[in-house]
């Protein structure tokens, strides 16, 4: 939604947790650390996600379920939430990318974009 009053950024940074992954067993365990931020107009609740994982094989999982790591949070303009995660993977490297589903205090529904981040183990990539 193009709308200034439903501006909702998304930022990722992600760790390959070495303590958690066994890569003799196929299990790569990346953490991933996110901040949605509304740099919108009206305060907006993030109600679920939708997540598209896909791993280097390009095997594609879906994953939905409400809210992120078991909350729902309402974000005035100007405010951030902040939330660690993981996943694992049976490849070295990987693509996450998605949308959180917005309710605005408006009562508008909208989509907040997680662009492509990549998951992947140090030195796996040139």
């Amino acid at each position: 939604m193009s709308d200034p009053r439903y501006r909702i950024d998304v930022s990722v940074t992600t760790r390959y947790l070495d303590e958690q992954s066994s890569p003799d067993q196929g299990r790569y365990a990346f953490a991933y650390t996110i901040t949605v931020s509304n740099h919108g107009q009206v305060p907006a609740r993030l109600m679920s996600r939708h997540w598209i994982i896909t791993d280097g094989n390009g095997k594609v999982e879906e994953v939905r379920g409400a809210g992120v790591v078991g909350k729902q949070p309402t974000l005035a303009p100007g405010e951030s939430h902040t939330y660690t995660s993981g996943t694992v993977m049976p490849t070295p490297v990987g693509i996450m990318h998605g949308t959180y589903q917005m309710v605005a205090a408006d009562g508008s529904h909208f989509d907040a974009l997680i662009a492509p981040f990549r998951l992947a183990v140090p030195g796996a990539l040139h």
